[in-house]
């Protein structure tokens, strides 16, 4: 019952904002943005920048990062140091990009200027895979073992101090901070669920509290709306789940493709949802209601 109410309630509010969204704007309907074969099968870490440009990795090839500034217009912004292979992307305020290197076990940072420098290190990470970013300039990673079933979260500080949060939890994968600042999700891929840890002043987290668990498939990026919705990537399901704040499912949309890596948000009203799209080495698009949280507080 609880999710049907959501279901309802969601319905009630799009019905009420129809009027405000161009003609050509249909909600929840995903299209292609970038074709099959642009990028590589390895294809993650969608985000935009405060001009409103959209970045992935693996463009052509592994260890880069391509640019994407309108719907089959994709081209190379950089590569990557050698050995060094990009996942997560997150900007901060003063639009430097953050990406995980999951090859190097580092955190890099791309200033606007395109120099490239090791932002964060450390030997003792499995993997460093999706990041999240808090207000200010606190990154989270998540670090999963898919050998060994299990995985860490890491917290890097604004001058690139890295901390171990939590160490013996399962594939952590997705990682998003809510828009107030005060929840952190981890996903587990494997075991296929959604944790949410209290932030505390010092960017400590609190005991785990289980946020959502799904019955199949598998788990990958987040991203949070301007109303605190959660934004699932649903691995070989197919399609992104949508999240309330009290964690009711309020609804999944379905995709072209079955193997979703992550989401963003963009787009000129910032409600453009983003989907990489793994194997097809494309991106889907989809319209939200609401814009992202990440876009608003650019």
């Amino acid at each position: 019952m609880r999710v049907i109410l959501g279901t309802v309630l969601l319905m009630a509010g799009l019905a009420g904002c129809q009027s405000l969204e161009p003609s050509n704007e249909v909600l929840y309907q995903s299209q292609d943005w970038i074709a099959d074969g642009v990028f590589t099968s390895g294809i993650e870490g969608p985000a935009v920048d405060a001009q409103g440009v959209l970045y992935a990795v693996n463009y052509k090839e592994q260890g880069t990062i391509g640019q994407i500034t309108g719907q089959n217009n994709a081209s190379l912004y950089v590569k990557l140091p050698k050995g060094s292979i990009g996942n997560g992307i997150r900007f901060d305020k003063k639009g430097n990009m953050y990406i995980a290197d999951y090859t190097q076990h580092n955190i890099l940072q791309i200033t606007p200027q395109k120099q490239i420098r090791v932002f964060a290190h450390e030997s003792t990470m499995n993997q460093p895979n999706d990041i999240a970013i808090a207000n200010d300039g606190t990154l989270y990673a998540s670090d999963p073992n898919w050998q060994g079933g299990n995985g860490q979260v890491w917290r890097i500080s604004s001058t690139g101090q890295v901390e171990r949060l939590k160490a013996d939890m399962g594939t952590t994968n997705g990682i998003e901070v809510s828009p107030d600042n005060t929840v952190l999700y981890v996903n587990e891929s494997v075991q296929r669920k959604i944790w949410a840890f209290e932030i505390s002043n010092s960017g400590q987290l609190g005991e785990a509290k289980l946020f959502y668990q799904f019955a199949d498939h598998g788990l990958d990026g987040m991203r949070t709306d301007e109303r605190g919705n959660l934004y699932v990537a649903r691995y070989g399901a197919g399609e992104v789940a949508i999240l309330s704040p009290q964690g009711v499912l309020m609804r999944t949309v379905k995709l072209k493709g079955q193997y979703p890596t992550n989401v963003a948000f963009g787009g000129v009203s910032g409600r453009q949802v983003f989907v990489t799209m793994q194997k097809r080495g494309a991106i889907e698009s989809f319209y939200s209601e609401y814009a992202g949280s990440a876009v608003t507080s650019l």
